[in-house]
């Protein structure tokens, strides 16, 4: 007879005083995504992989999932900034199910989220990118690396900022630490959304310093 694996007692106790439900619906759901929303998912997802043709961008590819409008866009600003971050789960659980997504996800070598502030972490009380990559990284069974690229200054949030101003604004406020961890790896940088490209090219440009063999950008939206 087949034996069922022990269910470790915190996580049955966190299940019963808060139990996993579909991130889009809110339907009582133990993969955080039901069948319904999915396949609204999968009729908006576009799965694509574009090469980069921009001599300066310090990335070679950018992969994405959705365009940042409709039901997306609300789901990703609730993640975001109203304090509903086991959305984490229902974005990786769907992104998952597409088999040539995840075959490329797991040709890189690290996966690394774009950093947050201290001020901005302590305010949302959560990175909304590491926590969606470290998830990803395990699944796939990657490195997940948050220990050499930082954020050391707290600036105004870019999505409040035209294309020129969110280029001057993200200016020298990442910092790389431990390079030789990334050198000569191909790394996976993770953000929530691209919209000009000034957040992840600024952090694209400090990984160069590592000398890595290539860079690879992943969003779960493009605006």
């Amino acid at each position: 007879m087949r034996q069922m694996k022990p269910v470790p007692i915190v996580s049955f106790l966190l299940n019963l005083i808060y139990p996993p439900t579909c991130g889009i619906c809110g339907k009582l759901n133990s993969n955080f995504l039901c069948s319904k929303c999915q396949k609204q998912l999968e009729i908006q997802a576009k799965f694509q992989i574009e090469k980069n043709q921009n001599i300066a961008y310090y990335f070679q590819e950018h992969l994405y999932i959705f365009e940042y409008q409709g039901m997306i866009r609300k789901v990703i600003l609730n993640y975001k900034f109203k304090d509903k971050s086991y959305l984490y789960k229902t974005m990786v659980n769907f992104l998952l199910k597409n088999e040539k997504f995840f075959e490329i996800l797991k040709s890189y070598d690290t996966m690394i989220p774009v950093p947050i502030s201290r001020k901005r972490r302590k305010e949302r009380g959560y990175n909304q990118s590491e926590l969606i990559a470290k998830e990803i990284a395990k699944r796939i069974e990657i490195d997940y690396n948050n220990q050499c690229l930082f954020k050391t200054k707290n600036i105004i949030e870019q999505s409040k900022l035209n294309k020129e101003q969110r280029q001057r604004n993200i200016q020298g406020v990442y910092e790389l630490h431990n390079k030789k961890l990334l050198q000569n790896k191909k790394i996976l940088l993770l953000d929530d959304i691209y919209t000009t490209g000034s957040t992840v090219n600024e952090c694209a440009r400090m990984l160069e310093q590592a000398k890595p063999k290539f860079i690879g950008v992943f969003t779960l939206a493009k605006d």
